[in-house]
């Protein structure tokens, strides 16, 4: 089943496909210097509690919230919510954070949140495998570029967006990606709108996807 992601700047997403099943991940207020455009849903997840993350008055009417750990399964899409912290003093300085993922009928997305530190090998098996991985690279809290290349040696996905980075007018004090490029080793990359997915899409290497933000 093709899924197709597109970026709202920050850890906010919307993830859709073709039966018009959408999910709207980590909605935003416009404290952080952006606004987001109309959205709508029929589930949002919230990673962290926080202005960056569960604004839900960003979306409109009716949807599904999920917070926090749990296993759900809401119009055909399977959704895992595992605990984990948004820092890397096991949650005394951010608290506590859920990376979610999704499984769209063969199709699995991760979406690590404002995850704060590199998972135990607990997690990482509980995470199981992932075809598209959404990483906090810019720190701020979140992960940093170092720290997200050591989550995707561990995690192994097909593909790799980047997310939760400097980009004009956020106000948050964020790295580039750039620099997690670099500390990847494929600078020069180019950026794109959307990103779609097909179930079963086979790579030899994984890809590294740099989504322009919609706003």
């Amino acid at each position: 089943m093709d899924v197709d992601v597109r970026w709202y700047g920050q850890t906010c997403f919307r993830l859709s496909n073709r039966q018009s099943i959408s999910v709207v991940t980590d909605p935003y207020s416009p404290d952080v210097g952006l606004r987001l455009p109309d959205l709508k849903a029929d589930i949002v997840t919230v990673s962290h509690h926080g202005s960056t993350c569960d604004y839900l008055a960003g979306v409109r009417d009716p949807f599904r919230v999920l917070v926090g750990p749990g296993e759900y399964e809401i119009k055909g899409v399977f959704i895992t919510g595992i605990p984990t912290f948004a820092d890397d003093q096991e949650g005394r300085v951010r608290g506590l954070n859920t990376v979610f993922t999704f499984d769209f009928g063969g199709t699995t997305v991760c979406h690590l949140g404002r995850l704060g530190h590199v998972p135990t090998p607990s997690q990482v098996k509980n995470l199981g495998s992932v075809d598209v991985l959404l990483v906090p690279v810019g720190g701020g809290g979140s992960l940093t570029s170092t720290q997200a290349s050591e989550v995707i040696g561990l995690l192994e996905p097909g593909i790799i967006v980047p997310m939760h980075y400097r980009i004009p007018r956020i106000l948050a004090d964020l790295e580039d990606v750039d620099q997690f490029l670099r500390e990847m080793a494929m600078e020069g990359v180019d950026s794109q709108e959307t990103l779609t997915v097909s179930a079963g899409r086979a790579s030899e290497a994984t890809d590294i996807v740099v989504l322009e933000p919609s706003l």
